[in-house]
C-alpha cells in the first residue's frame, strides 16, 4: 500500500525554478518550452500544432 505523505513548508522556503533553469543549457529549455507548447495545443484544440495549409515562399 502506498503511504501518503505531505509535508508543510513557508512561502519563503519554497524553491525557486528559476535557478533549475538557469542551470539547464538553452537547448533544453527550448525543447522544455516547445513540449508545454505542443502539450497545451493538444489540451485546447485537440490537435497537433502546425500551418493549416502548404504555404510556399515565392520570390518576386
Amino acid at each position: 500500500m502506498i503511504q501518503k505523505v505531505m509535508s508543510k513548508i513557508g512561502l519563503r522556503d519554497k524553491k525557486n525554478d528559476f535557478a533549475y533553469w538557469q542551470s539547464r543549457s538553452y537547448q533544453e529549455r527550448l525543447e522544455a518550452l516547445e513540449q508545454i507548447r505542443r502539450e497545451y495545443h493538444l489540451w485546447r484544440y485537440g490537435v497537433e500544432p502546425g500551418f493549416q495549409r502548404v504555404y510556399k515562399v515565392v520570390k518576386r
